[in-house]
Protein backbone atom coordinates (compact mmCIF):
# COMPACT_ATOMS: atom_id res chain seq x y z
CA UNK A 1 0.00 0.00 0.00
CA UNK A 2 1.47 3.30 -1.10
CA UNK A 3 1.50 6.24 1.25
CA UNK A 4 0.06 9.60 0.26
CA UNK A 5 2.37 12.30 -1.07
CA UNK A 6 2.39 14.20 2.22
CA UNK A 7 2.48 11.19 4.55
CA UNK A 8 6.27 11.00 4.87
CA UNK A 9 6.81 14.74 5.15
CA UNK A 10 3.83 15.59 7.37
CA UNK A 11 4.81 17.64 10.41
CA UNK A 12 3.36 16.82 13.83
CA UNK A 13 0.61 19.18 14.96
CA UNK A 14 2.20 21.68 17.33
CA UNK A 15 -0.34 24.16 18.68
CA UNK A 16 2.41 26.60 19.65
CA UNK A 17 3.48 26.89 16.01
CA UNK A 18 0.01 27.34 14.51
CA UNK A 19 -0.74 30.64 12.79
CA UNK A 20 -4.07 31.26 14.53
CA UNK A 21 -4.09 34.93 13.54
CA UNK A 22 -4.52 33.91 9.89
CA UNK A 23 -7.45 31.66 10.87
CA UNK A 24 -9.13 34.43 12.89
CA UNK A 25 -8.62 36.93 10.09
CA UNK A 26 -10.88 34.85 7.82
CA UNK A 27 -13.31 33.80 10.55
CA UNK A 28 -17.00 34.30 9.71
CA UNK A 29 -17.64 35.98 13.07
CA UNK A 30 -16.26 39.30 14.18
CA UNK A 31 -13.11 38.89 16.28
CA UNK A 32 -11.47 41.52 18.48
CA UNK A 33 -8.40 40.94 20.63
CA UNK A 34 -7.50 43.59 23.21
CA UNK A 35 -4.64 43.81 25.66
CA UNK A 36 -5.18 44.13 29.41
CA UNK A 37 -5.65 47.90 29.06
CA UNK A 38 -8.41 47.43 26.50
CA UNK A 39 -6.33 48.49 23.47
CA UNK A 40 -7.25 46.65 20.27
CA UNK A 41 -4.35 44.58 18.89
CA UNK A 42 -6.40 42.48 16.44
CA UNK A 43 -9.61 43.29 14.54
CA UNK A 44 -10.70 41.04 11.67
CA UNK A 45 -12.45 41.81 8.40
CA UNK A 46 -15.83 40.41 9.50
CA UNK A 47 -15.86 42.80 12.46
CA UNK A 48 -15.11 45.61 10.04
CA UNK A 49 -18.21 44.67 8.02
CA UNK A 50 -20.38 44.56 11.15
CA UNK A 51 -19.13 47.97 12.32
CA UNK A 52 -18.78 49.46 8.82
CA UNK A 53 -15.21 50.36 9.80
CA UNK A 54 -11.76 49.91 8.24
CA UNK A 55 -9.91 47.36 10.43
CA UNK A 56 -6.71 49.42 10.25
CA UNK A 57 -8.52 52.36 11.89
CA UNK A 58 -9.32 50.25 14.95
CA UNK A 59 -5.84 48.91 15.74
CA UNK A 60 -4.08 50.56 18.68
CA UNK A 61 -7.22 52.26 19.96
CA UNK A 62 -9.16 51.43 23.11
CA UNK A 63 -12.46 49.58 22.78
CA UNK A 64 -14.21 52.52 24.47
CA UNK A 65 -12.79 54.87 21.82
CA UNK A 66 -14.24 52.83 18.96
CA UNK A 67 -17.66 52.15 20.49
CA UNK A 68 -20.15 54.18 22.45
CA UNK A 69 -19.50 51.96 25.48
CA UNK A 70 -17.86 52.33 28.87
CA UNK A 71 -15.90 49.90 31.03
CA UNK A 72 -19.15 48.62 32.55
CA UNK A 73 -21.04 48.00 29.30
CA UNK A 74 -18.15 46.68 27.16
CA UNK A 75 -17.90 42.88 27.44
CA UNK A 76 -14.15 43.08 26.71
CA UNK A 77 -13.60 45.29 29.77
CA UNK A 78 -16.01 43.21 31.88
CA UNK A 79 -14.07 40.10 30.97
CA UNK A 80 -10.75 41.81 31.80
CA UNK A 81 -12.13 42.86 35.19
CA UNK A 82 -13.57 39.52 36.27
CA UNK A 83 -11.25 37.12 34.46
CA UNK A 84 -14.37 35.04 33.62
CA UNK A 85 -15.76 34.13 30.19
CA UNK A 86 -18.93 35.88 29.01
CA UNK A 87 -20.89 33.75 26.56
CA UNK A 88 -23.66 34.78 24.11
CA UNK A 89 -24.42 38.16 25.65
CA UNK A 90 -26.86 40.20 23.50
CA UNK A 91 -25.80 43.80 22.90
CA UNK A 92 -27.02 46.75 20.86
CA UNK A 93 -24.14 49.18 20.44
CA UNK A 94 -23.14 52.19 18.38
CA UNK A 95 -19.74 52.94 16.90
CA UNK A 96 -18.17 56.39 17.18
CA UNK A 97 -19.17 56.92 13.51
CA UNK A 98 -22.85 56.37 14.33
CA UNK A 99 -23.35 52.82 13.01
CA UNK A 100 -25.72 50.81 15.27
CA UNK A 101 -25.37 47.03 15.44
CA UNK A 102 -27.49 44.32 17.03
CA UNK A 103 -25.13 41.55 18.05
CA UNK A 104 -24.55 38.49 20.22
CA UNK A 105 -21.17 38.66 21.92
CA UNK A 106 -18.78 36.37 23.77
CA UNK A 107 -15.50 37.29 25.46
CA UNK A 108 -12.83 35.05 26.95
CA UNK A 109 -9.78 36.05 29.01
CA UNK A 110 -6.30 35.38 27.63
CA UNK A 111 -3.72 34.13 30.12
CA UNK A 112 0.04 34.02 30.15
CA UNK A 113 0.74 31.66 32.98
CA UNK A 114 -1.54 32.82 35.81
CA UNK A 115 -1.72 36.43 34.62
CA UNK A 116 -4.46 37.92 32.42
CA UNK A 117 -2.79 39.62 29.47
CA UNK A 118 -5.87 40.42 27.41
CA UNK A 119 -9.25 39.24 26.15
CA UNK A 120 -10.66 37.96 22.88
CA UNK A 121 -14.17 38.85 21.78
CA UNK A 122 -16.38 37.04 19.24
CA UNK A 123 -19.24 38.99 17.70
CA UNK A 124 -22.20 37.42 15.85
CA UNK A 125 -24.33 39.70 13.73
CA UNK A 126 -28.03 39.12 14.47
CA UNK A 127 -29.11 39.75 10.89
CA UNK A 128 -26.66 37.20 9.48
CA UNK A 129 -27.87 34.58 11.96
CA UNK A 130 -31.51 35.33 11.23
CA UNK A 131 -30.93 35.10 7.47
CA UNK A 132 -29.12 31.77 7.90
CA UNK A 133 -31.99 30.42 10.00
CA UNK A 134 -34.57 31.54 7.44
CA UNK A 135 -32.58 29.95 4.62
CA UNK A 136 -32.40 26.67 6.52
CA UNK A 137 -36.14 26.75 7.18
CA UNK A 138 -36.87 27.34 3.48
CA UNK A 139 -34.59 24.44 2.49
CA UNK A 140 -36.88 21.74 3.91
CA UNK A 141 -37.37 18.89 1.41
CA UNK A 142 -40.70 18.74 -0.45
CA UNK A 143 -41.56 15.45 1.34
CA UNK A 144 -41.92 17.45 4.55
CA UNK A 145 -45.13 19.02 3.14
CA UNK A 146 -47.04 15.95 2.01
CA UNK A 147 -50.44 17.54 2.72
CA UNK A 148 -49.62 21.07 1.58
CA UNK A 149 -49.95 22.36 5.14
CA UNK A 150 -46.43 21.79 6.49
CA UNK A 151 -46.94 18.16 7.56
CA UNK A 152 -46.28 14.63 6.34
CA UNK A 153 -47.79 12.36 9.05
CA UNK A 154 -51.26 11.20 10.09
CA UNK A 155 -52.45 8.67 12.66
CA UNK A 156 -52.17 6.06 9.90
CA UNK A 157 -48.38 6.46 10.07
CA UNK A 158 -48.24 5.62 13.79
CA UNK A 159 -47.16 2.02 14.41
CA UNK A 160 -47.74 0.26 17.73
CA UNK A 161 -50.18 -1.95 19.64
CA UNK A 162 -48.78 -2.00 23.18
CA UNK A 163 -51.43 -0.94 25.75
CA UNK A 164 -49.67 2.21 27.01
CA UNK A 165 -48.96 3.38 23.47
CA UNK A 166 -52.53 2.71 22.29
CA UNK A 167 -53.78 4.76 25.23
CA UNK A 168 -51.58 7.69 24.13
CA UNK A 169 -52.91 7.41 20.56
CA UNK A 170 -56.51 7.28 21.83
CA UNK A 171 -56.06 10.48 23.86
CA UNK A 172 -54.35 12.17 20.90
CA UNK A 173 -57.26 11.31 18.59
CA UNK A 174 -59.70 12.80 21.10
CA UNK A 175 -57.51 15.90 21.49
CA UNK A 176 -57.59 16.50 17.73
CA UNK A 177 -61.24 17.49 17.89
CA UNK A 178 -60.75 19.88 20.81
CA UNK A 179 -59.53 23.50 20.68
CA UNK A 180 -57.70 22.99 24.00
CA UNK A 181 -53.91 23.03 24.16
CA UNK A 182 -52.04 19.72 24.20
CA UNK A 183 -48.75 18.84 25.90
CA UNK A 184 -46.79 15.77 24.79
CA UNK A 185 -44.28 14.29 27.21
CA UNK A 186 -41.67 11.88 25.89
CA UNK A 187 -37.93 11.46 25.74
CA UNK A 188 -36.01 12.13 22.53
CA UNK A 189 -36.97 9.83 19.69
CA UNK A 190 -40.38 8.69 20.97
CA UNK A 191 -42.29 10.39 18.14
CA UNK A 192 -43.58 13.66 19.59
CA UNK A 193 -43.42 15.42 16.21
CA UNK A 194 -45.33 12.55 14.59
CA UNK A 195 -48.09 12.83 17.22
CA UNK A 196 -48.29 16.61 16.81
CA UNK A 197 -48.67 16.39 13.03
CA UNK A 198 -51.23 13.60 13.33
CA UNK A 199 -53.32 15.68 15.74
CA UNK A 200 -53.25 18.62 13.34
CA UNK A 201 -54.23 16.48 10.34
CA UNK A 202 -57.26 15.05 12.15
CA UNK A 203 -58.38 18.43 13.50
CA UNK A 204 -60.75 20.96 11.89
CA UNK A 205 -57.66 23.10 11.29
CA UNK A 206 -55.99 20.64 8.89
CA UNK A 207 -56.44 22.95 5.89
CA UNK A 208 -54.53 25.69 7.70
CA UNK A 209 -50.76 25.91 8.36
CA UNK A 210 -48.85 23.72 10.79
CA UNK A 211 -45.70 25.38 12.14
CA UNK A 212 -43.11 23.71 14.36
CA UNK A 213 -40.19 25.16 16.26
CA UNK A 214 -37.58 23.35 18.34
CA UNK A 215 -37.08 25.69 21.28
CA UNK A 216 -33.79 23.98 22.17
CA UNK A 217 -32.25 24.33 18.70
CA UNK A 218 -32.51 28.11 18.21
CA UNK A 219 -30.25 30.54 20.08
CA UNK A 220 -32.04 32.41 22.83
CA UNK A 221 -31.41 35.73 21.15
CA UNK A 222 -33.13 34.63 17.93
CA UNK A 223 -36.04 32.78 19.48
CA UNK A 224 -38.13 35.83 20.40
CA UNK A 225 -38.02 37.30 16.91
CA UNK A 226 -38.64 33.88 15.35
CA UNK A 227 -41.75 33.32 17.46
CA UNK A 228 -43.23 36.81 17.67
CA UNK A 229 -41.82 38.47 14.53
CA UNK A 230 -40.03 41.80 14.17
CA UNK A 231 -40.97 45.35 13.20
CA UNK A 232 -38.96 47.65 10.96
CA UNK A 233 -36.58 49.77 13.04
CA UNK A 234 -36.59 47.49 16.10
CA UNK A 235 -32.83 47.29 15.55
CA UNK A 236 -30.43 47.98 12.71
CA UNK A 237 -31.55 46.11 9.60
CA UNK A 238 -34.76 44.81 11.18
CA UNK A 239 -37.61 44.40 8.73
CA UNK A 240 -41.36 43.94 9.13
CA UNK A 241 -41.52 40.20 9.44
CA UNK A 242 -44.23 37.93 10.88
CA UNK A 243 -43.20 35.34 13.45
CA UNK A 244 -44.27 31.70 13.50
CA UNK A 245 -47.28 32.52 15.69
CA UNK A 246 -48.65 34.84 13.04
CA UNK A 247 -47.75 32.55 10.16
CA UNK A 248 -49.59 29.65 11.84
CA UNK A 249 -52.71 31.75 12.50
CA UNK A 250 -55.82 29.65 12.02
CA UNK A 251 -53.79 26.46 12.23
CA UNK A 252 -51.47 24.76 14.71
CA UNK A 253 -48.10 25.64 16.22
CA UNK A 254 -45.92 22.95 17.80
CA UNK A 255 -43.51 24.19 20.48
CA UNK A 256 -41.04 21.31 20.76
CA UNK A 257 -39.08 21.04 24.04
CA UNK A 258 -40.75 24.15 25.44
CA UNK A 259 -38.92 23.56 28.72
CA UNK A 260 -35.73 24.65 26.91
CA UNK A 261 -37.21 28.11 26.28
CA UNK A 262 -35.75 30.85 28.55
CA UNK A 263 -38.14 31.53 31.43
CA UNK A 264 -38.30 35.24 30.55
CA UNK A 265 -39.56 34.34 27.11
CA UNK A 266 -41.97 31.82 28.65
CA UNK A 267 -43.60 34.75 30.50
CA UNK A 268 -44.09 36.60 27.19
CA UNK A 269 -45.51 33.47 25.59
CA UNK A 270 -47.91 33.05 28.51
CA UNK A 271 -49.26 36.56 27.92
CA UNK A 272 -49.78 35.80 24.22
CA UNK A 273 -51.71 32.64 25.09
CA UNK A 274 -53.85 34.44 27.67
CA UNK A 275 -54.61 37.48 25.53
CA UNK A 276 -54.69 35.56 22.21
CA UNK A 277 -52.78 38.44 20.69
CA UNK A 278 -49.17 38.79 19.55
CA UNK A 279 -47.01 41.88 19.28
CA UNK A 280 -43.93 41.90 17.05
CA UNK A 281 -40.62 42.87 18.61
CA UNK A 282 -40.39 46.66 18.38
CA UNK A 283 -44.02 47.21 17.38
CA UNK A 284 -46.87 48.75 19.42
CA UNK A 285 -49.52 46.96 17.34
CA UNK A 286 -51.09 43.61 18.21
CA UNK A 287 -52.46 40.88 15.97
CA UNK A 288 -55.32 38.62 17.07
CA UNK A 289 -54.50 34.90 17.10
CA UNK A 290 -56.64 31.81 16.63
CA UNK A 291 -54.31 28.86 17.19
CA UNK A 292 -54.17 25.27 18.32
CA UNK A 293 -51.16 25.04 20.65
CA UNK A 294 -49.28 21.75 20.91
CA UNK A 295 -46.15 21.66 23.04
CA UNK A 296 -43.73 19.00 24.20
CA UNK A 297 -41.34 18.44 27.08
CA UNK A 298 -38.57 15.85 27.23
CA UNK A 299 -38.76 15.29 30.99
CA UNK A 300 -41.51 14.98 33.59
CA UNK A 301 -43.16 18.42 33.91
CA UNK A 302 -43.01 18.40 37.72
CA UNK A 303 -39.28 17.85 37.53
CA UNK A 304 -38.90 20.67 34.98
CA UNK A 305 -40.92 22.95 37.25
CA UNK A 306 -38.80 22.00 40.28
CA UNK A 307 -35.63 22.70 38.28
CA UNK A 308 -37.15 26.06 37.19
CA UNK A 309 -36.86 25.30 33.48
CA UNK A 310 -40.64 25.40 33.06
CA UNK A 311 -42.94 28.01 34.57
CA UNK A 312 -45.79 26.41 36.48
CA UNK A 313 -48.36 28.91 35.15
CA UNK A 314 -47.28 28.17 31.57
CA UNK A 315 -47.51 24.43 32.29
CA UNK A 316 -51.14 24.77 33.40
CA UNK A 317 -51.90 26.79 30.28
CA UNK A 318 -50.21 24.33 27.88
CA UNK A 319 -51.12 20.99 29.50
CA UNK A 320 -54.90 21.16 29.37
CA UNK A 321 -54.66 17.79 27.60
CA UNK A 322 -51.56 15.86 28.70
CA UNK A 323 -50.26 12.87 26.74
CA UNK A 324 -47.34 10.71 27.85
CA UNK A 325 -45.70 8.85 24.96
CA UNK A 326 -44.03 5.74 26.42
CA UNK A 327 -40.38 5.05 25.60
CA UNK A 328 -39.56 2.09 23.39
CA UNK A 329 -38.25 0.06 26.34
CA UNK A 330 -41.88 -0.03 27.58
CA UNK A 331 -43.15 -1.12 24.17
CA UNK A 332 -41.46 -4.50 23.74
CA UNK A 333 -44.44 -5.97 21.91
CA UNK A 334 -44.11 -3.23 19.25
CA UNK A 335 -40.46 -3.78 18.37
CA UNK A 336 -41.10 -6.53 15.82
CA UNK A 337 -43.85 -4.54 14.07
CA UNK A 338 -41.69 -1.40 14.00
CA UNK A 339 -38.75 -3.38 12.60
CA UNK A 340 -40.95 -4.72 9.78
CA UNK A 341 -42.31 -1.23 9.15
CA UNK A 342 -38.83 0.24 8.79
CA UNK A 343 -37.64 -2.63 6.61
CA UNK A 344 -40.53 -1.95 4.21
CA UNK A 345 -39.72 1.76 4.27
CA UNK A 346 -36.02 1.30 3.50
CA UNK A 347 -36.70 -1.37 0.89
CA UNK A 348 -38.31 1.43 -1.10
CA UNK A 349 -35.74 4.13 -0.43
CA UNK A 350 -32.63 1.88 -0.69
CA UNK A 351 -33.85 -0.40 -3.46
CA UNK A 352 -33.50 -3.56 -1.30
CA UNK A 353 -35.58 -6.75 -1.02
CA UNK A 354 -35.13 -7.52 2.66
CA UNK A 355 -38.00 -9.61 4.02
CA UNK A 356 -37.03 -10.40 7.59
CA UNK A 357 -34.54 -10.12 10.44
CA UNK A 358 -32.76 -13.20 11.74
CA UNK A 359 -33.91 -14.58 15.13
CA UNK A 360 -30.64 -13.55 16.82
CA UNK A 361 -31.16 -9.99 15.56
CA UNK A 362 -34.70 -9.84 16.95
CA UNK A 363 -33.46 -11.35 20.23
CA UNK A 364 -30.86 -8.60 20.41
CA UNK A 365 -33.46 -5.93 19.61
CA UNK A 366 -35.79 -7.25 22.30
CA UNK A 367 -33.06 -7.31 24.94
CA UNK A 368 -31.71 -3.84 24.17
CA UNK A 369 -32.84 -0.81 26.21
CA UNK A 370 -33.16 1.64 23.25
CA UNK A 371 -32.11 4.90 24.93
CA UNK A 372 -32.70 6.64 21.59
CA UNK A 373 -36.19 5.10 21.33
CA UNK A 374 -37.95 4.60 17.98
CA UNK A 375 -35.56 6.93 16.19
CA UNK A 376 -32.61 4.77 17.27
CA UNK A 377 -34.39 1.62 16.09
CA UNK A 378 -35.10 3.27 12.74
CA UNK A 379 -31.47 4.33 12.33
CA UNK A 380 -30.25 0.86 13.34
CA UNK A 381 -32.48 -0.85 10.76
CA UNK A 382 -31.40 1.63 8.07
CA UNK A 383 -27.71 1.09 8.88
CA UNK A 384 -28.15 -2.71 8.80
CA UNK A 385 -30.00 -2.65 5.48
CA UNK A 386 -27.22 -0.62 3.91
CA UNK A 387 -24.93 -3.55 4.72
CA UNK A 388 -27.22 -6.20 3.21
CA UNK A 389 -25.98 -7.48 -0.14
CA UNK A 390 -28.32 -7.21 -3.10
CA UNK A 391 -29.24 -10.90 -3.09
CA UNK A 392 -29.75 -11.27 0.66
CA UNK A 393 -33.29 -11.25 2.01
CA UNK A 394 -32.63 -11.08 5.77
CA UNK A 395 -30.75 -8.92 8.23
CA UNK A 396 -28.31 -10.95 10.32
CA UNK A 397 -26.08 -9.99 13.24
CA UNK A 398 -23.14 -9.14 10.95
CA UNK A 399 -25.20 -6.38 9.33
CA UNK A 400 -25.80 -4.51 12.60
CA UNK A 401 -23.69 -1.39 13.24
CA UNK A 402 -20.45 -2.08 15.10
CA UNK A 403 -21.45 0.11 18.04
CA UNK A 404 -24.69 -1.82 18.40
CA UNK A 405 -23.03 -5.23 18.18
CA UNK A 406 -20.69 -4.01 20.91
CA UNK A 407 -23.48 -3.51 23.44
CA UNK A 408 -22.62 -6.08 26.13
CA UNK A 409 -26.03 -6.06 27.84
CA UNK A 410 -27.93 -6.57 24.62
CA UNK A 411 -25.73 -9.39 23.38
CA UNK A 412 -25.38 -11.12 26.73
CA UNK A 413 -29.12 -11.46 27.12
CA UNK A 414 -29.93 -12.73 23.64
CA UNK A 415 -29.90 -16.37 24.67
CA UNK A 416 -31.40 -17.64 27.88
CA UNK A 417 -29.19 -20.70 28.02
CA UNK A 418 -25.85 -18.90 27.89
CA UNK A 419 -25.76 -18.07 31.62
CA UNK A 420 -27.10 -20.41 34.24
CA UNK A 421 -29.38 -18.78 36.76
CA UNK A 422 -28.56 -19.77 40.35
CA UNK A 423 -32.19 -20.25 41.33
CA UNK A 424 -32.98 -23.91 42.00
CA UNK A 425 -36.22 -23.64 40.06
CA UNK A 426 -34.24 -23.16 36.86
CA UNK A 427 -31.83 -26.05 37.32
CA UNK A 428 -32.21 -28.58 34.52
CA UNK A 429 -31.42 -32.28 35.11
CA UNK A 430 -28.47 -33.70 33.23
CA UNK A 431 -30.81 -36.25 31.65
CA UNK A 432 -32.81 -33.44 30.06
CA UNK A 433 -29.69 -31.81 28.64
CA UNK A 434 -28.48 -35.14 27.37
CA UNK A 435 -31.81 -35.83 25.70
CA UNK A 436 -31.93 -32.38 24.14
CA UNK A 437 -28.40 -32.61 22.82
CA UNK A 438 -28.56 -36.22 21.74
CA UNK A 439 -31.77 -36.30 19.69
CA UNK A 440 -30.83 -37.64 16.25
CA UNK A 441 -31.15 -35.12 13.41
CA UNK A 442 -31.64 -32.15 15.73
CA UNK A 443 -29.66 -29.03 14.76
CA UNK A 444 -27.95 -26.74 17.27
CA UNK A 445 -30.63 -24.10 16.67
CA UNK A 446 -33.40 -26.57 17.35
CA UNK A 447 -31.69 -27.76 20.52
CA UNK A 448 -31.30 -24.19 21.73
CA UNK A 449 -34.97 -23.47 21.00
CA UNK A 450 -36.03 -26.56 22.90
CA UNK A 451 -33.79 -25.55 25.80
CA UNK A 452 -35.26 -22.01 25.85
CA UNK A 453 -38.83 -23.32 25.66
CA UNK A 454 -38.25 -25.66 28.58
CA UNK A 455 -36.67 -22.96 30.75
CA UNK A 456 -39.48 -20.52 30.01
CA UNK A 457 -42.15 -23.14 30.78
CA UNK A 458 -40.52 -24.03 34.08
CA UNK A 459 -40.16 -20.35 35.07
CA UNK A 460 -43.81 -19.59 34.22
CA UNK A 461 -44.99 -22.65 36.11
CA UNK A 462 -42.95 -21.67 39.16
CA UNK A 463 -44.43 -18.15 39.04
CA UNK A 464 -48.03 -19.28 38.42
CA UNK A 465 -48.05 -17.59 35.00
CA UNK A 466 -46.77 -14.21 36.31
CA UNK A 467 -44.69 -12.94 33.38
CA UNK A 468 -42.92 -10.16 35.30
CA UNK A 469 -41.71 -12.51 38.05
CA UNK A 470 -40.71 -15.15 35.52
CA UNK A 471 -38.67 -12.58 33.59
CA UNK A 472 -36.87 -11.54 36.77
CA UNK A 473 -36.06 -15.15 37.60
CA UNK A 474 -34.72 -15.69 34.09
CA UNK A 475 -32.64 -12.47 34.30
CA UNK A 476 -34.16 -11.04 31.12
CA UNK A 477 -36.50 -8.15 30.40
CA UNK A 478 -40.27 -8.60 30.48
CA UNK A 479 -40.38 -7.50 26.83
CA UNK A 480 -37.92 -10.19 25.78
CA UNK A 481 -39.90 -12.87 27.62
CA UNK A 482 -43.12 -11.75 25.91
CA UNK A 483 -41.34 -11.94 22.56
CA UNK A 484 -40.07 -15.47 23.21
CA UNK A 485 -43.45 -16.64 24.47
CA UNK A 486 -44.98 -15.42 21.23
CA UNK A 487 -42.14 -17.02 19.28
CA UNK A 488 -42.73 -20.43 20.86
CA UNK A 489 -46.52 -20.17 21.04
CA UNK A 490 -46.75 -20.10 24.84
CA UNK A 491 -49.77 -18.65 26.66
CA UNK A 492 -49.22 -17.56 30.24
CA UNK A 493 -52.77 -18.69 31.16
CA UNK A 494 -51.71 -22.28 30.60
CA UNK A 495 -49.34 -21.94 33.57
CA UNK A 496 -51.86 -20.54 36.06
CA UNK A 497 -52.51 -23.22 38.68
CA UNK A 498 -55.85 -21.66 39.68
CA UNK A 499 -57.11 -21.95 36.11
CA UNK A 500 -55.81 -25.49 35.82
CA UNK A 501 -57.68 -26.50 39.01
CA UNK A 502 -60.87 -24.93 37.63
CA UNK A 503 -60.52 -26.95 34.45
CA UNK A 504 -59.96 -30.12 36.46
Amino acid sequence: MQSGPDEKTALPLDLKRLDLVRVLADFDEGVIIADRKGRIVFYNRTQGKIDDLDPRAALGRKVTDIYDLNTDTSIIFRCLKTGQPIINDPLIYRTHLGKTAYTINSALPLFQGQEIVGAIGFVKDYNLLQNAFDAAAQALPPAADRFNNGTQYTFGDIVGQSPGFLRAVQIARMAAGSPSSVMLMGSTGTGKELFAQAIHNQSPRKKYPYMAINCAAIPENLLEGTLFGTARGAFTGAMDKPGLLERANGGTIFLDEVNSMPTGLQAKLLRVLQEKKVRRVGSPDETALNLKIISSVNQAPRRAIAEETLRIDLFYRLAVIYIRIPPLRERGSDIEALTCHFMALFNRTLGKRVKSAAPEVMDCFMAYDWPGNVRELQNTVEAAMNMVAGTDEAIDASHLPAYFRGQPDAIAKTRLGETRHPAAALETPASTLKAAAGTPGRSLTEAQSARETELICRALSACNGNVSRAARNLCISRQLLHYKMKKYGLDRKAFCRRQQRALD
